[in-house]
């Protein structure tokens, strides 16, 4: 079992970073990631892509579900899950008047968890919490100084790293709670130049982001014995506002164009400038039904108060209360086929609403998306390979603004094996 495990281990790893250096260098190509902390990570990853990513509620032995730390009470005891995976993303964006393609692969995260007693579990993993790649260029007929040129460019990601631990404080309730530490740079540009004649100043500005801290989220969930080999469970989690250590550094510049050759004439210097960034409550309530080794259902809302974020002190206009419902189901034929393999495959399928923390001239950037999935078991481990398509839409061309289509391609990998079992014989 462990050569077969270090075998799709090795293969995954090297087809992940091969993939990811043909990739291109930013984690996004979302020209929406201009405004705040850029775009936004989903808060579950793996087996729930093939979800719309509902997770709240569930608690499965051989799965790690980091939205909710109290479900890693519910691995098995006497294992050790691995899981690892990178997503690739086609986006087609319209406006009023263009329309272009972009399109991304990248790292999206990786977890292992293991048994610290038999009521409790950890799990530690990293994954990325949010990034900025956007390139944008405006240009506008003013009457009285002719054609101005507008560029914006922007570079970065903010990453989560956690240790998280959940324990069963009675037979229905457990608890649970990640520790995680934000890091990371964010990079904006802003240029301003007059295309009509170029001996005007223009104007330049550099501006960087480094964020660095320590927060937490704390998970409930309740399992309610429905049958034998039936459950309902509602899951909940909490995570409070908190400021994280944040430096600043700021570079305008007046540019002129003279004789072939560019004068720079420095405005404004901020070197690291220590400051506070607050990032906002956020909370999630789940739902899940489970028929073991056949079907799960799992719904969850969720709710982050993104307008409550301060920036250095003060709040940010495009900034606004971002909620989302998703739904998603898991059915498996029959789980212990002998004689048929698509048996034994985990069928997925999904839909979510997400109603976006960015709020750019007066509309709310919505999203929404249905999703499919399928866990390929390996063998006859529990080890899965989990692959999933999403389809889906994000904002408008009204009020001069732009609409992105997307295709979303993720593959996942879990790897499982006993690890503290004590054997009687070699």
């Amino acid at each position: 079992m462990l050569k077969t495990l270090r075998g799709i281990f090795i293969s995954g790893l090297f087809i992940l970073l091969g993939l990811t250096s043909f990739a291109q260098n930013n984690n996004t190509s979302s020209p929406f990631s201009r405004f705040g902390l850029g775009d936004l990570h989903p808060y579950s990853y793996g087996r729930f892509a093939g979800m719309g990513g509902a997770s709240l509620g569930s608690r499965h032995q051989v799965q790690i579900n980091s939205s909710n730390p109290a479900s890693y009470a519910a691995i098995d005891s006497l294992s050790f899950i691995f899981e690892f995976g990178a997503d690739g993303r086609i986006s087609e964006y319209k406006s009023a008047n263009s329309k272009w393609t972009t399109n991304d692969f990248n790292f999206r995260y990786f977890s292992f968890s293991f048994p610290v007693t038999r009521w409790a579990a950890a799990t530690v993993g990293i994954s990325p919490y949010a990034d900025k790649g956007y390139e944008v260029y405006v240009e506008e007929d003013n009457p009285n100084i002719g054609r101005i040129g507008k560029s914006y460019f922007g570079t970065g990601t903010i990453s989560k790293a956690y240790f998280g631990a959940g324990f069963n404080l009675t037979e229905s309730l457990s608890v649970g709670a990640n520790l995680y530490y934000l890091f990371g740079t964010l990079n904006q540009n802003n240029s301003i130049y007059f295309i009509d004649d170029p001996l005007q100043y223009g104007f330049n500005e550099t501006e960087q982001t480094r964020l660095r801290d320590f927060a937490y989220l704390l998970g409930a969930q309740y399992d309610i014995k429905l049958k034998t080999d039936e459950f309902l469970t509602i899951g909940a989690t909490f995570e409070k506002k908190a400021k994280f250590t944040a430096f600043h550094s700021l570079t305008q510049d007046k540019i002129l164009n003279s004789g072939g050759g560019l004068l720079t004439d420095s405005i404004k210097h901020i070197q690291d400038e220590p400051g506070k960034i607050q990032l906002p409550t956020s909370m999630g309530i789940g739902l899940s039904y489970t028929k073991l080794n056949k079907l799960e259902v799992n719904a969850d809302y969720y709710r982050s108060q993104w307008s409550e974020a301060k920036f250095y002190g003060s709040t940010i206009p495009e900034l606004t209360n971002q909620t989302r419902y998703s739904l998603g189901a898991e059915y498996i034929p029959e789980a212990t086929s002998i004689r048929s393999y698509f048996k034994r495959v985990q069928y997925r399928a999904g839909i979510h609403l997400d109603k976006s923390y960015l709020k750019i001239n007066n509309q709310q950037l919505n999203e929404t998306g249905m999703s499919f999935g399928v866990g390929l078991p390996v063998g006859r481990s529990k080890s899965t390979i989990n692959l999933a398509v999403e389809l889906g839409r994000r904002g408008t061309v009204k009020d001069n603004l732009i609409r992105e289509n997307y295709t979303k391609v993720s593959l996942y990998l879990k790897m499982f094996d006993r690890w503290f079992v004590q054997r009687k014989f070699d």
